[in-house]
């Protein structure tokens, strides 16, 4: 397996982390009774700050996972693994890591800043892949 599909591989897992760390607070926050009904209505009561975080924070992982999956793909497919998207993808997946913590504390702007890191690793991999 490429260093590039082992860190997307991560970056899934990473994921389901994500999930989790939004899942359970969520569950405590609205009740079992509404997160596992069909959510018809919006719910009685609000989540948590560290809750709504944690949902931002995964929905935010969701986005940037397509684009690095894109990435991914079209380095793996075109033959163009290299050092440089080797790095890449590692930057991306550290910067992913950090993102969780950075979100859920609050971190401004060092979100925003480690958010541009992992996305312009992404776009460093599918530029090279070009060339």
């Amino acid at each position: 397996m490429t260093p590039e599909l082992t860190a997307l591989a991560l970056a899934g897992l990473l994921q389901a982390t994500q999930y989790l760390l939004f899942a359970i607070p969520a569950n405590r926050d609205l009740g079992m009774g509404y997160t596992s009904s069909a959510r018809d209505r919006p719910p009685s009561r609000q989540l948590s700050r560290f809750a709504g975080r944690m949902q931002r924070a995964m929905n935010n992982h969701f986005e940037g996972l397509i684009l690095f999956t894109l990435a991914v793909t079209v380095v793996t497919l075109g033959g163009q693994s290299s050092p440089v998207t080797q790095g890449a993808a590692w930057v991306f997946l550290a910067a992913r890591l950090l993102y969780v913590p950075a979100y859920a504390l609050g971190w401004r702007p060092w979100r925003s800043v480690i958010w541009g890191i992992g996305f312009f690793a992404t776009l460093t991999m599918i530029v090279a892949s070009l060339i």
